[in-house]
């Protein structure tokens, strides 16, 4: 399998090993002190273990948060937001599935907002709520096939009062950098791989059978 780098419009660095490449990431986006989030699933994995090891490594002082369910929810949120704020940190790692991504992403938006979290979600002008100043720059490390987050401009989070899934969304959440790394994927569970990656085929056959006219979802979903 070979190594690419390409924009879709995030910038990607795929091929097998290149988590490696995470410190030089970091740096190249300024990140000193990043937010380390994944969830409760992945924090005992090996992946993460040697992921942690490569930063200390290299001098990066990365705080972890794993406080996420499934569906993570504005609690998740806010729990990683002050994690987030109370040590400093200047940027976040998404490290994970769907639930990973979608809460790194959202406590990086997050963290230099005044309103609420339901304030910027579901309309179309929500995000103009959002001030783009306050967002912390996000390195996307998907660890599945399926989730399409690493390159979304959205998150799912879901609102545990009314039980609704909602979406908080700018064009500033997509991250600054995705490392897709295959290898990854193979220190998770198989279930979890076969399912994720089950996913992934059903995305793009939606995208190949939808009847409003795209492109490069047409051409990425054949």
């Amino acid at each position: 399998m070979d190594a690419a780098d390409w924009s879709f419009p995030t910038a990607i660095r795929f091929g097998p090993g290149r988590i490696t490449e995470l410190p030089e990431v970091l740096s190249l986006l300024g990140i000193g002190r990043p937010l380390l989030v994944t969830d409760e699933g992945v924090v005992e994995l090996p992946i993460l273990r040697n992921t942690q090891a490569l930063l200390v490594e290299a001098d990066v002082d990365a705080m972890l948060y794993s406080n996420l369910q499934g569906n993570p929810t504005e609690a998740n949120v806010n729990g990683g937001l002050e994690m987030l704020r109370s040590a400093n940190c200047d940027g976040v790692i998404a490290f994970g599935g769907g639930s990973a991504l979608d809460a790194g992403k959202t406590i990086a938006m997050m963290a230099g907002q005044s309103r609420p979290l339901w304030d910027y979600v579901d309309g179309e002008e929500t995000w103009m709520l959002v001030d783009p100043q306050g967002i912390l720059p996000v390195v996307a490390v998907p660890t599945t096939a399926g989730t399409g987050s690493e390159v979304g401009r959205a998150a799912v989070i879901l609102d545990e009062t009314t039980g609704k899934k909602r979406i908080p969304w700018h064009p500033k959440m997509l991250p600054s950098m995705v490392i897709s790394d295959p290898q990854l994927t193979l220190g998770l569970p198989p279930n979890i791989t076969a399912w994720t990656g089950i996913d992934a085929r059903v995305h793009a056959i939606e995208a190949v059978c939808s009847p409003v006219y795209h492109p490069m979802a047409d051409g990425i979903g054949v």
